[in-house]
């Protein structure tokens, strides 16, 4: 499934919309360069699960765990494995998946070893520099269920039908 997000703000609500359908045990591991909306994305699955603590990047501290003031909903694990060097340094992380939504940017090498399921969204973003560079450019993001994701992909294909999402 492929989603073309015109804005930053549209970027966040597809993370609202998203993160609405999440239930405990989702894993949704984001890939793409920098700035290319990952973190704008879990800031808006954050928003939807009501965590109690703003999301920002984890980087200098790999994983930050928010939990929701909605006791209905699952806390939000947000994993930033830039700085992972191995497997077995991910492994160390020890999240427990399986009462949460995880959100894992740059974690696509590692997701296979802790988890049996995953959906991987690839945000490709236009490049340039200087005045010619504008940061809010439309992103296409391509997501990809990988092993036993549940019934994740087919939430998202029907919370996304009928928007600018093409098949492939």
């Amino acid at each position: 499934m492929k989603l073309h997000v015109a804005t930053s703000e549209d970027m966040e609500a597809l993370g609202q919309r998203l993160g609405a359908l999440a239930r405990a045990g989702d894993i949704f591991v984001l890939t793409g360069e920098l700035g290319a909306g990952k973190t704008t994305f879990t800031r808006g699955v954050g928003e939807a699960l009501r965590v109690d603590t703003p999301v920002s990047s984890p980087t200098f501290v790999v994983a930050r765990d928010h939990a929701s003031l909605d006791p209905a909903k699952p806390p939000l694990v947000h994993i930033d494995a830039y700085r992972v060097g191995s497997a077995a340094e991910f492994d160390e992380l020890d999240i427990d998946a399986s009462r949460s939504v995880v959100v894992a940017e740059w974690a696509a090498p590692y997701a296979d070893v802790w988890c049996l399921g995953w959906v991987e969204l690839v945000f490709e973003r236009p490049t340039g520099e200087g005045d010619d560079f504008v940061s809010d450019q439309p992103r296409t993001i391509r997501i990809t269920g990988h092993g036993d994701c549940g019934d994740l992909m087919r939430r998202i294909a029907d919370s996304e039908a009928g928007d600018d999402v093409s098949g492939d």
